[in-house]
């Protein structure tokens, strides 16, 4: 591929196919037969030489690899937020007092899935255009148990039923869980308002002018970071079969990615042999399908415990198996399926509090997977598009009932880094697998019987990858500078430390006013937020040039090139209306449309 080529890609510039040259391993559609089976004998081939030091992307975001690559490719980014989106049903099944209802929890399955499948479509297509999946958030985990703890809404009959030991035949009556859901559904609806806001208005969009290197990286870190013990936890119920999912996955990505399998294809009527990067392409699909295995095989010789008192039971496949002959076969989620949602200012304040901290974490994500994707950093329209959309994707879920919101996935945008496919296309393929499967309950809960330990071992290495990144912007910043150290070393550690204390001593903060308590122990319970406001505010309080804090080489980078009348970043384009809205000079002034010449002042 000639260096004109690669210049293109790295500038996200879209061109029409029949304008471009028949340069060999190009991604294009040509009529003829025979340069058409030329091409995709040889395209991944040539990207693999071509990408031999491993530095760069086998497909970037513009680019579209082959159907069935995509759909691989997907089902990948499906496996990897499968566990973070079916833990959030499963994690509020017992406040809402359906913990033993396999029928409520894979409605709820479903629902989540089919709503995430649609947000990331809307995200990909209409908000940032990045290669980013949407899916339920933990941010609204803490507000929601927050909620349900309220006397009027806990399940006392559910607790007593625990203590007597006959919890596991307990069951509520539809009215009796819906109202509930109903009430988290109200705060999502009204509270995800503020998000569109923010977005659509512009207002995220100007506060990033006081967004540097310095704030970024913390605040990305600490994504990362703050998972350690959730992947500790998991990796814990059995690290024998973690450390194997880590080795598989390393293995895979890191010392077996240049090597091509040969695989037997069919094409026009000839059987040839054409080699593909399966180990850079599926190293964590292949690593949790392998560790899943020999967990099927452990398990059916008994090897594994069958006690849950005993170590190592949590590395069972047949612990949910229940699941599987419960869910339904299909399942149609609707908006409103449980009803009017109901709205309490108490519900609301607090909600607020995980609309907030969804927003900070996902300016970080925008910019990690622009790095990950081959794309230039994300100018101020799509950044204000991008959480103005994942406002109008919190909408929906409150609106179908998935008793969630939606954000960023930091997982998947992780996945980017280790495959080195970017490719947008990828991404709105896995949103319409998340559409298609999450209609298919029985699908859905088959993955139930993956193992804590291996969906552990692959947090710890994709959650290492998100700190790693965020680390790497602070090539920007002089690291001679004792300024700078105090700056990054306070902010990452107060990151840590603050939310660790609170959450050891719960209702330590008591003003007297309980939404008060709630919205700021959310608040101060969120490492990246914690850490990205104290780098925010030392790093523009403290006095430093703007070489020292590396603002300058930032956004130099940034905004090198203009989006309005500018190719540079025209993968951040709206399909199909950006060039109409350039004939429109009032288009300028809108916020979130590519025509905003914010950058130009």
């Amino acid at each position: 591929m000639t260096s004109h080529n690669k210049k293109e890609r790295s500038n996200c510039v879209e061109m029409d196919d029949a304008k471009l040259p028949k340069v060999e391993g190009q991604k294009m559609i040509v009529s003829a037969d025979e340069e058409d089976t030329r091409y995709r004998e040889t395209t991944i081939l040539s990207n693999i030489n071509e990408n031999s030091n491993g530095n760069e992307l086998i497909y970037s975001i513009n680019d579209r690899p082959p159907w069935y690559l995509c759909i691989m490719l997907a089902f990948q980014h499906y496996i990897l937020a499968f566990g973070g989106i079916i833990a959030i049903p499963l994690i509020l099944a017992e406040p809402l007092c359906v913990k033993h209802d396999n029928h409520v929890k894979s409605q709820l399955i479903s629902t989540i899935f089919f709503v995430s499948g649609i947000c990331t479509l809307l995200q990909t297509t209409f908000g940032t255009r990045l290669p980013i999946l949407q899916g339920g958030t933990f941010s609204f985990i803490t507000p929601t148990l927050a909620i349900l703890s309220l006397p009027q809404w806990k399940c006392q009959d559910f607790e007593t039923a625990e203590r007597n030991g006959t919890g596991h035949n307990f069951t509520v009556d539809a009215e009796s869980w819906q109202k509930r859901i109903r009430e988290i559904q109200g705060a999502i609806l009204v509270a995800s308002t503020l998000q569109i806001l923010l977005g659509f208005s512009g207002l995220i969009g100007f506060l990033l002018k006081f967004i540097g290197p310095l704030s970024i990286a913390p605040t990305i870190t600490l994504i990362g970071l703050s998972l350690f013990h959730e992947a500790g936890k998991k990796c814990g119920a059995h690290w024998g079969i973690a450390a194997l999912t880590i080795g598989l996955i390393v293995l895979f990505s890191q010392y077996l990615r240049n090597i091509a399998l040969p695989f037997l294809t069919y094409t026009n009527g000839k059987w040839k042999i054409i080699k593909y990067p399966v180990f850079k392409l599926f190293p964590v699909l292949l690593g949790m399908c392998l560790s899943w295995l020999v967990c099927y095989i452990l398990t059916y010789f008994d090897v594994l415990p069958k006690s849950p008192t005993h170590y190592g039971y949590a590395a069972r496949t047949d612990i949910n198996s229940d699941a599987i002959s419960s869910s339904p076969w299909f399942h149609v989620p609707y908006p409103g399926q449980w009803g009017t949602p109901t709205v309490s200012l108490s519900s609301v304040l607090g909600m607020i509090s995980g609309v907030l901290s969804s927003t900070v974490e996902s300016v970080g994500d925008y910019y990690t997977c622009a790095r990950l994707s081959g794309a230039p950093l994300p100018p101020t329209h799509a950044l204000n598009r991008g959480i103005g959309m994942e406002g109008i994707g919190c909408i929906l879920a409150g609106i179908w009932g998935t008793g969630n919101g939606t954000t960023s996935y930091s997982q998947n945008i992780a996945a980017l880094g280790i495959t080195k496919v970017g490719s947008r296309l990828v991404l709105q393929t896995a949103g319409v697998l998340l559409i298609i499967l999450g209609l298919f309950g029985k699908f859905g809960a088959i993955f139930l019987t993956t193992p804590e330990p291996v969906i552990g071992g692959m947090f710890i290495v994709m959650f290492g990858m998100i700190a790693a990144v965020g680390i790497s912007n602070l090539q920007y910043v002089d690291l001679n500078s004792s300024r700078n150290l105090f700056v990054l070393g306070f902010s990452l550690f107060s990151g840590l430390v603050i939310p660790t204390w609170l959450a050891e001593n719960p209702g330590i903060i008591n003003t007297g006013i309980k939404e008060i308590d709630q919205t700021l122990t959310v608040l101060l319970t969120t490492n990246m937020l914690v850490g990205g406001f104290f780098g925010c505010f030392l790093d523009n309080t403290i006095p430093g040039s703007d070489e020292e804090r590396g603002t300058s080489a930032w956004y130099k980078q940034m905004h090198e090139s203009k989006t309005n009348g500018s190719t540079g970043q025209s993968c951040y384009d709206l399909p199909f209306v950006t060039k109409y809205l350039r004939r429109l000079s009032w288009s300028r002034y809108i916020p979130f449309l590519p025509t905003f010449q914010m950058e130009r002042n």
